[in-house]
């Protein structure tokens, strides 16, 4: 992780401080010390594997932010798609929920498109969206659904955390950062809705961690883990 943004930022006050004044002042200091404590001073044998998606780079250092962002559009394009069919499945009858699920499907969308931009800006090219499958979910009912939602959104924050300390570029660590924090939101709002609380007795459960820091995921345990909702 020595040359890490994360690291770069930890070892140069200067370049903390405008880092911070781009993230918006007092919460980025808050969230960069988590990232930090979360990733900590791993070794190279230790790193997460920033392995690609189809579509994914080479191992140069903005190949490297190319396979992140690849990654991490991937698991938008999940997100947005499961919104948005939730939402035209009719299951969720109370318009608090339904308003939320709308809510929650244009951030994921915003970021599905903040996403595709970066990567076209890293030369690309943007991993493309996969077909999605989530017809047991659906057919589940409404507490699967909601179960499901909350646990996709814990399964972000978590993977965004696992790759902060691989990302090579500012600017890619700011938005990593800001998408982390957003994602942890809605599974935060997401697990009081199904009654989860502070649960916490693992990294996709519960309103807060277990124990006082997050719990990053690599990329191979996250892939794993929506292999399920993913068709090709």
């Amino acid at each position: 992780m020595t040359d890490s943004a994360l690291r770069e930022l930890e070892g140069d006050p200067s370049s903390r401080k405008r880092f911070f004044k781009m993230m918006g002042g007092a919460g980025a200091v808050s969230a960069f010390g988590v990232f930090l404590a979360a990733c900590g001073d791993d070794d190279d044998d230790k790193k997460a594997d920033t392995a690609a998606p189809e579509g994914g780079a080479a191992k140069d250092a903005p190949a490297d932010d190319l396979a992140i962002v690849n990654y991490a559009l991937t698991l938008e394009y999940l997100e947005a798609d499961f919104y948005q069919q939730v939402i035209d499945s009719g299951l969720v009858k109370d318009k608090a929920v339904v308003e939320i699920a709308k809510k929650f499907g244009e951030t994921e969308q915003e970021h599905v498109d903040a996403l595709k931009a970066t990567a076209e800006k890293l030369g690309g090219p943007a991993a493309e969206k996969p077909t999605t499958k989530f017809d047991e979910v659906l057919a589940g009912g409404l507490e699967m659904v909601l179960s499901t939602a909350a646990t996709v959104e814990n399964l972000g924050a978590a993977a965004y955390l696992g790759q902060a300390g691989n990302i090579k570029d500012k600017e890619i660590l700011a938005a990593a950062l800001a998408i982390h924090t957003v994602e942890a939101r809605h599974a935060a709002a997401l697990n009081q809705l199904i009654g989860a609380g502070f649960q916490g007795d693992g990294p996709l459960e519960g309103s807060v961690p277990d124990g006082a820091f997050a719990k990053p995921m690599d990329m191979q345990a996250v892939l794993e883990a929506v292999k399920p909702f993913i068709a090709s």
